[in-house]
């Protein structure tokens, strides 16, 4: 190859370089800009303790086993005066290990009484992976996160 068919090669790319190097840059510089998720994005799984019945349906159905849960029964009082006790179903413990989890959504998709949801928040990274074990008071935390769901179409 000679360098008089070299010269049109070679002005062409320096010429395309020259001009994408004064374009904005469309990246999020993003400790100092934070960028906006999508309204329904998945972040982390926040949990709403009062909505949980100890099922263990999410347990169960996570294809990576990084639910825990354990509970206990109580005897409440009767509803009316002379009626039966009835006993419910409390919630001990409710972790979930983030160094496991694979963000599938089973877990939220199969919960019968809508108490797992998905959060947008995705700042929760550790310094360990021993931290990414997160107990159900962190879960609940998260829950003031979660947008409301989108309205019915009529």
């Amino acid at each position: 190859m000679t360098t008089r068919n070299m010269i049109p090669g070679l002005a062409k790319g320096m010429w395309i370089t020259l001009k994408t190097l004064f374009k904005r840059v469309p990246t999020v510089q993003y400790p100092l800009e934070k960028e906006i998720p999508v309204p329904r994005a998945r972040g982390v799984i926040a949990l709403d303790t009062e909505a949980c019945t100890v099922c263990m349906l999410c347990s169960r159905e996570c294809p990576d086993w990084c639910i825990y849960i354990e509970g206990h029964k109580e005897e409440q009082p009767p509803s009316k005066p002379g009626g039966r006790p009835r006993t419910r179903a409390t919630l001990d413990r409710f972790d979930i290990d983030y160094a496991l989890c694979m963000y599938c959504g089973i877990c939220v998709e199969v919960c019968p009484f809508d108490a797992l949801f998905w959060s947008p928040e995705f700042e929760y990274s550790e310094y360990g992976i021993s931290e990414m074990l997160h107990d159900k008071d962190r879960l609940t935390d998260w829950l003031a996160t979660v947008p409301d769901p989108p309205a019915l179409e009529s």
